[in-house]
C-alpha cells in the first residue's frame, strides 16, 4: 500500500524524488567528511570527535623578561606645540632619548641594520642608523623602578607646528629606552625599546597615542609589541578621558591613515573568566586575532574564535600549568591565613 502510495506521489510530484535524492545526496555526504576527518558542522558530530578533530596548532612560545616600560599618563594634553609627558617603567637604570620629526624611511631603515649590520644597544647606535634624520633630541637618566614623568617639548625656536598631511615622511616622536650599564645589556635578551608616538598637531587631530613598539634583542632580531585582546575591558579604558565622538573621530583618522585595525570593542563586566564555560581561568591567546579568551578546557573545542568568529591559526598559553598550579596554591594559603607572610 505504501508503495503504491509512493509511486502515485512520485506520477504527479517530480519534486518529491528530487528532494529524497537532495537528502540521500547531504546525508551520505556528511558520512563521508565525518569518516575523513574534514569540515562537517558540529552539529553530525559527537563531542569525542569534536574534541579530537578540531585542536589548533599550538605556538611554541619562548619567556623573556622586558626591562622596559612606556606610558602617556596624559594623552588628552598633549599636542606638538604644547609637547608630552611619558612615564618610563624599567627594571634597571636606562636611558630614555626622544627624536622630535624622526625620518620614517630611515626608521625602518636602522631596523634593518639592527639585523644585518650592528645591534642598537646604545643612543649613540641608533642615531648612526639615522643619520640624523630628525629635527631634535633630548635625553633623560632613568633609575631604576623610578616612575618620574619625563617632559618632553621642541624648543620654541624650532617653529614647527604640524608634521604635513598625511601619508607623512617624519614621524612626530620616538623614544628610545636603552641599558644604561654595559653589564645588564649581557644580562637581557631584550637591549633596546623604541616605541613610535604620535603627536597631535594643526593638520592631524588623532589623540596621542603610542602607535608601534618594537623590542630589539641582543640576537639581531626585533618584535612588533602587540597588545591582547581581553574578554572584558579593562581599567585603562573604562578610565579614558576620551569621549565617544572623539573617539569615533580617531577611529576615522586612523582608517585614513591605514592604522587602524579591525577589532572589536569590548563593553563587558571587568572578569577573567573563559567565555565559553565562565567558571575556568583564561590562559590561551588565540591567533591572529590576539583575542585571549578561553581556558585550558575549553582550547581544544574550537577551531574558530568564539569572540570574533575569525579561524583560529596558532595559539598559546599566558602561563603553564606549573605556574598556575603555583599560584592557585598560593591563593589558597593567602584565604586560609590572611594574616600570615610567606
Amino acid at each position: 500500500m505504501a508503495a503504491v502510495f509512493l509511486v502515485t506521489l512520485y506520477e504527479y510530484s517530480p519534486l518529491f524524488y528530487i528532494t529524497v535524492v537532495f537528502v540521500c545526496f547531504l546525508v551520505t555526504s556528511g558520512l563521508v567528511l565525518g569518516w575523513f576527518g574534514l569540515g562537517v558542522p558540529v552539529i553530525l558530530r559527537n563531542s569525542e570527535e569534536t574534541e579530537s578533530s578540531t585542536r589548533v596548532l599550538k605556538k611554541r612560545m619562548r619567556q623573556v623578561k622586558n626591562p622596559f616600560g612606556l606610558e602617556i599618563p596624559h594623552p588628552a594634553t598633549a599636542s606638538v606645540t604644547k609637547g608630552v609627558t611619558l612615564t618610563p617603567d624599567c627594571l634597571e637604570d636606562c636611558i630614555l632619548t626622544c627624536y622630535w620629526g624622526c625620518s620614517v624611511q630611515k626608521l625602518h631603515e636602522a631596523l634593518q641594520k639592527h639585523v644585518y649590520c650592528f645591534r642598537i644597544k646604545t643612543p649613540q647606535a641608533l642615531e648612526d642608523a639615522l643619520y640624523s634624520e630628525y629635527l631634535y633630541r633630548q635625553q633623560y637618566f632613568i633609575k631604576k623602578n623610578d616612575k618620574e614623568e619625563k617632559y618632553c617639548q621642541l624648543p620654541e625656536d624650532a617653529q614647527v607646528v604640524d608634521f604635513g598631511p598625511v601619508p607623512r615622511s617624519r614621524y612626530p616622536l620616538i623614544a628610545l629606552l636603552t641599558l644604561a650599564d654595559e653589564e645588564d645589556r649581557e644580562i637581557y635578551d631584550i637591549v633596546s625599546m623604541v616605541a613610535v608616538i604620535h603627536i597631535p598637531d594643526e593638520s592631524y587631530r588623532l589623540s596621542c597615542r603610542i602607535l608601534y613598539q618594537y623590542l630589539l634583542l641582543a640576537q639581531g632580531q626585533y618584535h612588533d609589541l602587540k597588545q591582547l585582546f581581553m574578554s572584558a575591558n579593562s581599567t585603562a579604558l573604562s578610565s579614558s578621558d576620551t569621549s565617544p565622538g572623539e573617539r569615533s573621530t580617531d577611529k576615522s583618522l586612523l582608517e585614513k591613515a591605514g592604522l587602524s585595525e579591525d577589532e572589536p570593542e569590548l563593553h563587558e563586566e571587568n572578569s577573567k573568566d573563559c567565555v565559553v564555560c565562565q567558571n575556568g581561568t583564561v590562559n590561551w591567546v588565540l591567533l591572529p586575532c590576539r583575542h585571549a579568551c578561553l581556558c585550558d578546557g575549553c582550547i581544544k573545542y574550537f577551531q574558530q574564535c568564539p569572540m570574533c568568529r575569525q579561524f583560529v591559526q596558532e595559539s598559546f598559553p599566558l602561563c603553564s600549568k606549573k605556574e598556575q598550579d603555583e599560584d592557585e596554591s598560593t591563593r589558597i594559603l593567602q584565604d586560609v591565613l590572611p594574616g600570615r607572610v610567606f
